[in-house]
């Protein structure tokens, strides 16, 4: 087994859950998305991002695409919850609303990103 794939494996699918996670639920009920487990998703894709600079192939510049697209996302969401933070209306559905919504834009570039993945591994051959 190569630990290496193991690995790259491992933070990508992670990267995945954890941004489901956040999504999951009411889309403008604040108690059903957590900014820590925003955190979490941006901290770990932006581990899955670092590892993706190593591949030098098609499918990985286009998994690096996607990690890219995801990143930004991420990074937006965490940035208008901030700003929304500092003003005093992060509670507000139409803010949660946005954040929600630009994680969901990041989920979908991390599926992407694990379909991409598996058909690696399948197109791989001993």
């Amino acid at each position: 087994m190569n630990s290496e794939k193991l690995l790259f494996g491992f933070f990508i699918i992670l990267s995945l859950t954890l941004n489901f996670g956040f999504f999951l639920g009411e889309i403008d009920n604040p108690a059903h998305h957590h900014p820590f487990e925003l955190f979490a998703a941006i901290v770990v894709n932006l581990i899955a991002t670092i590892l993706k600079f190593g591949d030098r192939t098609q499918i990985g510049a286009l998994m690096l695409a996607t990690s890219l697209a995801a990143m930004l996302q991420l990074t937006a969401a965490a940035l208008v919850w901030a700003l929304a933070a500092y003003n005093g209306n992060a509670h507000e559905a139409v803010v949660i609303a946005s954040v929600v919504s630009l994680a969901g834009g990041a989920l979908l570039a991390n599926f992407i990103s694990v379909v991409l993945l598996v058909v690696e591994s399948v197109l791989l051959r001993r």
